[in-house]
């Protein structure tokens, strides 16, 4: 365990000491504040008919966040230690590849819900002003955090994979980008399918992402979605840890 600490803390370290790491954040909390100020300019002095957290996530910019933020985390995990040859002398060492694994994702999965605090200065700033103490309490906020747990696990176990299938940083990222596409994609088509519908597979409603952010923000947790973001996500840091495992004996 103290190695799977001393990995962590050494994957933490090379995030919050960069420049690039500060730049994330940066933009994380630039579109969140952004949205923010188009959700007020929409409103303006009529009262919120739902959740401010439902009316964030039903944007398109939480989407953007989670499309584009996460291969720009994950690009470096692998592909740049490949690149460097660093990975070579990691390899060497006494550690085992899962340990590499996890502590490479956990501290993504870290990094990445540290981005996302910035949005609770905003959800208590509206409710402040708009002075409605129903609108947001602490199950909404736990679950809306919740689904930012899940769905930025899934993106990010996805992000590991496609860095660890190659040296290149830029294709790293363009192999997550394009997976999140394909995902986001998914969720489109099971969205547009009506739910009565006779011919609609059932492992299609699996892949509705919008109403499972949906749920999540207004305190809702469905064991299903749950269990599904936890499986994809097991899924694909198996399929990375395949591959590590397969060049540890090359």
């Amino acid at each position: 365990m103290s190695i799977f600490w001393a990995l962590l803390r050494r994957e933490l370290s090379a995030f919050f000491f960069s420049l690039t790491g500060y730049l994330i954040i940066a933009v994380v909390t630039l579109l969140t504040g952004y949205n923010f100020v188009v959700l007020v300019q929409k409103l303006g002095t009529d009262p919120a008919t739902m959740p401010l957290t439902e009316m964030f996530f039903s944007s398109y910019f939480f989407w953007l966040i989670l499309l584009l933020v996460p291969p720009v985390i994950t690009m470096r995990l692998f592909a740049l230690e490949k690149a460097s040859g660093t990975f070579e002398t990691l390899m060497t060492t006494p550690v085992s590849d899962v340990q590499v694994v996890a502590a490479k994702f956990v501290a993504a999965l870290i990094f990445y819900l540290v981005a996302w605090l910035p949005l609770l200065a905003c959800l208590f700033l509206m409710q402040h002003f708009a002075r409605q103490s129903s609108t947001l309490d602490a199950g909404t906020v736990g679950g809306m955090y919740l689904g930012i747990f899940l769905t930025g696990g899934l993106f990010l176990s996805l992000g590991c994979f496609a860095s660890s299938l190659t040296r290149s940083q830029m294709a790293s990222a363009i192999i997550s980008f394009a997976g999140g596409v394909g995902l986001f994609s998914l969720a489109y088509l099971a969205k547009g399918v009506p739910v009565n519908d006779p011919e609609r597979p059932q492992v299609l409603a699996y892949f509705n992402l919008f109403d499972q952010v949906d749920d999540f923000t207004r305190g809702v947790v469905d064991s299903r979605a749950v269990i599904f973001y936890a499986t994809a996500a097991f899924l694909f840091l198996f399929l990375t840890l395949r591959v590590v495992e397969s060049r540890r004996w090359k």
